[in-house]
C-alpha cells in the first residue's frame, strides 16, 4: 500500500476512536479558548480532503457540496450536530479514504489546479495534495487532542 494512504488511514482510525470515546454532548462542546469543537475538526478533515483532492482535480467530490460548505476552511460550528450527522461523519471517515485510494489507483486524477495553501506552500498536483492533506489532518488531530482535555 502507498505510504500516503497508510498514514491517512492511521489518522482516520484515531479520529474514529475520538468519536467512539466521546458523547454527543462532548463532541459538540466548544471549550473556552477554542473556536470550534471535536466534531467540527473531524468533519473539517473530510471536507478539506474533498476540496484538496477532488475539487482541485476538477472532479466531483464524494461528499455533498452542503457538507463541504458547512465544514470548509473559515467556518465554525453554527449549532450542535445530531447523532445522525455524527453517524454520517463516522462512515465518511472510512469511505472517503477508501475511495481516494481506489481513484488514485485508477489514475482518475489527471488534472490539478495549483493552489497556494495558507502556509504559503503551493500544491501543484494530486501527489502533493495527498501529502499536504495528511499534514493538515495531523494538525487538526493535534487540536482535537487538546480540545478533548476540556470536554
Amino acid at each position: 500500500m502507498n505510504p500516503v494512504f497508510e498514514v491517512q488511514k492511521t489518522i482516520r482510525e484515531i479520529l474514529l476512536k475520538v468519536l467512539d470515546n466521546h458523547s454527543l454532548e462532548q463532541l459538540n462542546k466548544i471549550p473556552d479558548g477554542f473556536s470550534n469543537n471535536l466534531i467540527w475538526n473531524i468533519a473539517h478533515c473530510i471536507s478539506s480532503q474533498q476540496v484538496l483532492i477532488y475539487k482541485l482535480s476538477g472532479l466531483t467530490p464524494i461528499v455533498s457540496e452542503e457538507f463541504i460548505a458547512k465544514y470548509r476552511k473559515g467556518t465554525k460550528p453554527e449549532g450542535d450536530v445530531s447523532q445522525a450527522e455524527v453517524d454520517e461523519i463516522r462512515v465518511l471517515l472510512s469511505t472517503t479514504v477508501d475511495q481516494v485510494q481506489k481513484d488514485f489507483a485508477a489514475n482518475v486524477f489527471v488534472h490539478y489546479t495549483e493552489y497556494a495553501t495558507s502556509l504559503g506552500y503551493t500544491l501543484k498536483n494530486v501527489d502533493g495534495a495527498l501529502n499536504y492533506n495528511n499534514y493538515h489532518e495531523g494538525i487538526h488531530t493535534g487540536v482535537i487532542m487538546s480540545i478533548r482535555k476540556f470536554v
